[in-house]
């Protein structure tokens, strides 16, 4: 496949009954993961082969389901250990032809969305106590040790051969795409000199001199290695969490037109009329019932995880399977205090851990809006219900657009407050109001209250508001005018203005992938006629451009 043809379209519902690339297994309080990759079951197996357990989009659809599922059918589980199910190799990374012969947004989209995946990882060591450790039983190369970058602790086979490396920046004249120089000086906090060997060392390092780095955790000889991985998980998991019982999670499903609309149960998302947007709608639960004792008992079926799953699928489809839609119109409908009433349930019923992770994984979708490189405008209209969590969706728009007409509101819950935080660990309402930081608490005193658009201009949650006379040529105005701009010009200022504040571990990530990897990917050196990218694998050595920018 030529890397300026369209990619086929991208299913992301799976389960561990249909993976052709991930063995996950249960044993009491611990899980494993192992990577078993199968050469010829790639997304576009014509065009390469999955060799060494190097992955391409199907590998990381499968692994991210697995992380998923392990927090809500294995809630028992205290320790998840990522492995290879292949002798003498953990992963070699990202499977390079794939990436060859890729269009660029594919590839930065793929980059972006294992990005996601590793994130999730570790929110759920931080949040979910499911610690994940990697075993490292063979050679970790490129993608194949940022994946282990991600878990609390690294072990390496010493076998005499087997490293980590990240050779990306001496093989392929691109940078590691999914935050391994990040997490290398960031999170395990190599020197800098010895972070500049190890990133231009394309072989690696191996045995006690990757302890002695910091690369790795520990090594343990090829005879002891399964053995010490396993008491180590072990001790980690401490017995587990065998009070909690976990809940199925179905497949979620889509009725899908000839062009291309998709309707989901809560979700809607259709395309045009204006070239080049899209609509997406959220509706609101028709009602809200008592929590029942157990609140697992409503399993996958509950609104709060349901609907946005589904926001979750629409999102996946509108990057990888629209990428000519650049302007996505944010609407909800239903009414305003059933999601506010939705709202006390999950505040109040925090320390349940079906309540809590639902709520961790309302946090983890409303972050992939934030990350989608497409505008979002909220259209606040008559039979909105952009209360509480899912005044969110407006919070994250790049704009919000208000129809001042009596009935229409927004609301505040304290949802908004804490509970759902964005990329820089800051609130979406203090990210608004980073050069008022009293601003967000003064707002408390409305939580509940609904507020039509005089109040919601004065107390900046909107851009601007329109009555009946204006509404629709101003909102054609901005859409007609947003959808004409340079998509490129459009991605890299939205990242801009999107995470003001402070610097975290993961803006750094999604910075520095939207910025540099996403430059690199085009430049000469890498995806030329003779750039390395282009060349990898054939006898040609790469010819440089050496000129500094």
């Amino acid at each position: 496949m030529a890397a300026d043809q369209p990619h086929p379209s991208v299913s992301f519902q799976t389960h561990p009954s249909q993976y052709a690339h991930v063995a996950l297994s249960v044993e009491g309080p611990v899980a494993r993961v192992a990577l078993n990759v199968q050469e010829d079951r790639g997304l576009r197996p014509d065009d390469y082969a999955l060799k060494l357990n190097s992955y391409d989009l199907g590998v990381d659809i499968e692994l991210a389901d697995a992380v998923q599922r392990l927090r809500f059918e294995h809630p028992e589980v205290t320790c998840v250990v990522i492995t290879s199910a292949i002798p003498g190799v953990f992963c070699s990374g990202a499977n390079i032809f794939m990436l060859g012969s890729s269009a660029h947004a594919f590839k930065v989209n793929f980059c972006k969305y294992t990005n996601e995946t590793r994130l999730y990882i570790e929110d759920a060591t931080a949040h979910s106590g499911q610690t994940y450790i990697a075993a490292l039983n063979g050679v970790a190369s490129g993608g194949g040790y940022e994946l282990p970058l991600a878990c609390e602790e690294i072990y390496l086979v010493d076998d005499r051969r087997s490293a980590v490396a990240l050779p990306e920046v001496p093989f392929l004249g691109v940078l590691p795409g999914t935050g391994g120089l990040t997490r290398v000086a960031d999170k395990r906090k190599i020197r800098r000199d010895r972070a500049d060997i190890f990133s231009t060392l394309a072989e690696g390092i191996k045995g006690k001199r990757a302890v002695e780095w910091g690369l790795v955790d520990g090594v343990f000889p090829t005879t002891k290695f399964d053995d010490k991985v396993q008491a180590r998980a072990v001790a980690i998991a401490d017995g587990g969490r065998p009070d909690r019982a976990g809940i199925a999670l179905t497949p979620i499903q889509a009725q899908v037109d000839d062009d291309g609309n998709r309707t989901y149960e809560f979700v809607t998302l259709t395309f045009g009329p204006t070239p080049r947007t899209a609509i997406l709608t959220m509706r609101a639960p028709d009602a809200v019932s008592p929590l029942p004792a157990s609140p697992r008992d409503l399993g996958d079926a509950w609104w709060a995880l349901k609907a946005f799953r589904e926001l979750d699928d629409a999102l996946l489809h509108l990057r990888f399977n629209h990428l000519g839609t650049g302007l996505v119109l944010l609407r909800t409908e239903g009414d305003p205090k059933t999601v506010l009433a939705l709202d006390e349930q999950l505040l109040a019923h925090q320390d349940d851990w079906y309540v809590k992770e639902v709520t961790l994984h309302m946090k983890r979708v409303l972050k992939r809006l934030d990350l989608t490189a497409k505008t979002f405008f909220a259209l606040i209209e008559e039979g909105s219900a952009f209360a509480g969590s899912l005044l969110e969706l407006a919070l994250a728009a790049d704009r919000q657009y208000m129809y001042d007409e009596d009935g229409v509101h927004v609301a505040l819950s304290g949802m908004n407050f804490g509970l759902l935080p964005m990329s820089n660990d800051l609130t979406r309402l203090q990210t608004r109001f980073l050069g008022d930081p009293g601003h967000p608490d003064a707002l408390r005193e409305h939580i509940g209250a609904c507020l039509a658009a005089d109040d919601a201009i004065d107390h900046g949650l909107v851009t601007e508001a329109y009555d009946d006379i204006e509404w629709e040529d101003e909102i054609r105005l901005v859409v007609e005018e947003r959808a004409s701009m340079s998509p490129d010009a459009l991605t890299g200022m939205e990242a801009n203005l999107r995470f003001a504040g402070p610097e975290t571990m993961e803006t750094k990530i999604f910075g520095r992938l939207t910025a540099w990897q996403n430059w690199i990917f085009q430049r000469p050196n890498a995806v030329g006629p003779t750039g390395a990218l282009t060349l990898y694998g054939r006898p040609e050595s790469a010819e440089f451009d050496y000129d500094r920018t």
